[in-house]
């Protein structure tokens, strides 16, 4: 069987990987390869780097290792690597700091942390990520803690490699009664981080505090052995169990933080700060690991309104991680959670979720001061549509007036969710955008944390998601109406850009038939122009900002085509769609069609099926909706 020898073949790749020597041998690995004694810190941020770094336009960064999952947190993924993982990775002091993930519910804070655990595994199977350990190490201690502190500057000067921790009690005695003191003799693994296997990487999750034991982060004493050792201090009569051991050198997460114990955050005090921790009777016990937590914004101002927190506050770097806030990217997340679930096999129309995510964004979008700003055009902007009137520096200052911005709103869950009952109500294997925004409305009766003041504004924000969904619906009717509409477009832009150019430079047009010189057609220009709003007084300058546009891609060796100019693309299209009108609303709303007419029907129901990603239903459906919506 095939699954059978992928099996085999998975099971020799991992036996390849393998490696054990003693000190002696791994010496030279850290002489040839440095990077493998790296801190925790250092080797988070180099997984993340190893997937690819691209430069935006604005001088941003998108990190390729979050594009996998997180949709539209970009602001947010480049503040955390760049002023948490690249600093720590540094030894800078924000090392020493843990990091918590604070935001709304279904924000992505979870899958965040999920993907570093994820993404550390598999890094830790890779020539670059390769980790060793001591072997036999409940804690996959780093074998350079053998070296002596007299010697470390020492070594420090020849290998370029700094050694931070002590070694832990066990080792300590296993060096001297195993080992005869010898630590070149001391066997070395190679280690691969597993969470299921509990290697380099912990989870801690908070439950009744009254039978929660600190012995689920430190570990415990082996009862059953002080008969033999003799002493609760013999570290061969205690399991290193806990989840900060377990998570050395790796990531330590921390579930709803600020929902444990107090005495369960106390070990973190000297644990970040100092880089160990206290554990049954032994000395402090170093750990280098990453410590990662996420809270809610409520929990959060309740703990730092606690005088008695002030010392943990202090040891943690704060980064918020708010609902995403551009439509296009709440389409993906809503696509990733139902081909998640058992949804995956469901027809959703097109532009369905597209409506539902301008639904989810308004909500979580705050009223602007700034003139003509309001939420439609903020979420257009946003989304990286050009709107008249606004510049991208307008971008900046609207999404620096609410610093909070995105920290409310409707989840994403909560829309999957509707999607469901949607899918249950219709009994179909196929919705669309009207039976979504009816699910939603339905929600929100249901939905407790929001109040009456809430609910009115959500209901407008539904009515405002519909005409923008009538909108769409009638141009995606419109351009199956219109034969080779890309042609047709660029045939009528380029005719417009003739003219244009002709009008700007006081030339006049050669008719290419009868070779007459004809003046620029203004009739023509103004019918294209003012399907988006250019005024008379205002043509001069839109029209010499074409010219400048075709200039300054001539220049770069680039081509000025239909899609180039988003203004002018929707202006051309508009006028097209204005021409096709009348026979687009004779055509879909005739109950009984001649044979012209179905004819027509079923070459536009082809269209929408074939290219516009619609089943026969749905595209029935969007027919008989827009020719509703032509004959109001």
């Amino acid at each position: 069987m095939d699954i059978l020898k992928r099996i085999a073949e998975h099971r020799a790749r991992e036996e390849k990987l393998t490696w054990k020597g003693t000190f002696a041998e791994y010496l030279e690995l850290v002489r040839k390869h440095p990077q493998i004694a790296q801190t925790a810190h250092s080797r988070v941020y180099n997984m993340i780097k190893s997937h690819g770094i691209e430069g935006n336009e604005d001088g941003s960064r998108s990190y390729k290792f979050f594009g996998r999952e997180i949709y539209g947190l970009d602001r947010s993924v480049e503040r955390l690597v760049e002023e948490y993982f690249h600093s720590a990775a540094r030894r800078l002091d924000v090392r020493k700091r843990i990091l918590l993930l604070m935001g709304p519910v279904s924000g992505g804070k979870s899958t965040i942390v999920t993907m570093l655990k994820r993404g550390l595994e598999e890094y830790s199977r890779t020539d670059e990520g390769a980790i060793y350990a001591l072997d036999g190490c409940p804690m996959q201690e780093e074998p350079l803690h053998l070296i002596p502190n007299e010697l470390r500057p020492e070594f420090e000067q020849e290998f370029g490699v700094k050694i931070e921790g002590e070694l832990t009690p066990y080792n300590r005695m296993r060096l001297e009664t195993e080992y005869g003191g010898r630590m070149e003799d001391f066997p070395v693994t190679r280690i691969f981080f597993s969470e299921s296997k509990r290697v380099g990487i912990g989870t801690f999750s908070p439950s009744d505090p009254k039978s929660q034991d600190i012995a689920d982060l430190t570990g415990t004493i082996d009862f059953s052995t002080i008969t033999k050792y003799g002493s609760e201090s013999d570290p061969r009569a205690y399991r290193f169990d806990g989840e900060l051991n377990k998570a050395n050198r790796g990531v330590m997460e921390f579930q709803e933080m600020l929902k444990c114990d107090e005495k369960f955050l106390w070990h973190l005090l000297s644990l970040t700060q100092e880089g160990n921790f206290k554990a049954g009777r032994f000395a402090l016990i170093s750990a280098d690991e990453l410590i990662i937590a996420h809270t809610n914004e409520t929990e959060y101002k309740t703990f730092i309104g606690n005088k008695k927190n002030e010392a943990l506050q202090s040891r943690m770097i704060v980064m918020p991680v708010p609902y995403n806030l551009r439509v296009a990217e709440e389409e993906k997340i809503y696509d990733k959670l139902i081909k998640q679930s058992d949804l995956g096999h469901v027809h959703i129309a097109p532009h369905a979720l597209y409506t539902a995510a301008i639904f989810s964004i308004l909500t979580r979008l705050k009223e602007s001061k700034k003139q003509g700003a309001d939420l439609l055009k903020k979420l257009r902007l946003y989304n990286g549509e050009s709107v008249e009137g606004f510049k991208g520096s307008d971008i900046e200052e609207l999404r620096n007036e609410h610093v909070d911005e995105g920290m409310s709103g409707i989840d994403p869950r909560y829309v999957i969710n509707r999607i469901s009952s949607a899918l249950i109500r219709r009994d179909t294997e196929s919705i669309n955008a009207l039976d979504i925004l009816r699910a939603l409305k339905e929600g929100l009766d249901q939905h407790a944390s929001i109040s009456k003041e809430q609910r009115e504004r959500y209901l407008n924000f539904i009515s405002i998601a519909r005409k923008e969904y009538d909108e769409i619906a009638k141009k995606e009717v419109q351009k199956a109406f219109v034969y080779s509409y890309e042609e047709s477009a660029k045939t009528m832009m380029d005719n417009y850009l003739d003219n244009v150019e002709a009008y700007c430079n006081s030339n006049r047009l050669r008719d290419p038939v009868t070779g007459e010189e004809l003046e620029p057609d203004e009739r023509l220009m103004r019918s294209i122009e003012e399907q988006i709003g250019i005024s008379e007084n205002a043509k001069r300058a839109f029209r010499e900002e074409i010219l400048i546009r075709i200039s300054a891609y001539a220049r770069k060796g680039k081509r000025f085509d239909y899609n180039t100019h988003d203004r002018l693309r929707e202006a051309i299209e508009k006028k097209l769609f204005a021409d096709l009108k009348d026979v687009v609303k004779i055509t879909t709303s005739t109950k009984t069609p001649d044979e012209h007419q179905l004819k027509k029907v079923n070459e536009v129901t082809r269209r929408l099926v074939e290219e516009h990603g619609y089943t026969p239903i749905s595209a029935n459906e969007l027919l008989r909706y827009v020719g509703s919506l032509l004959n109001r």
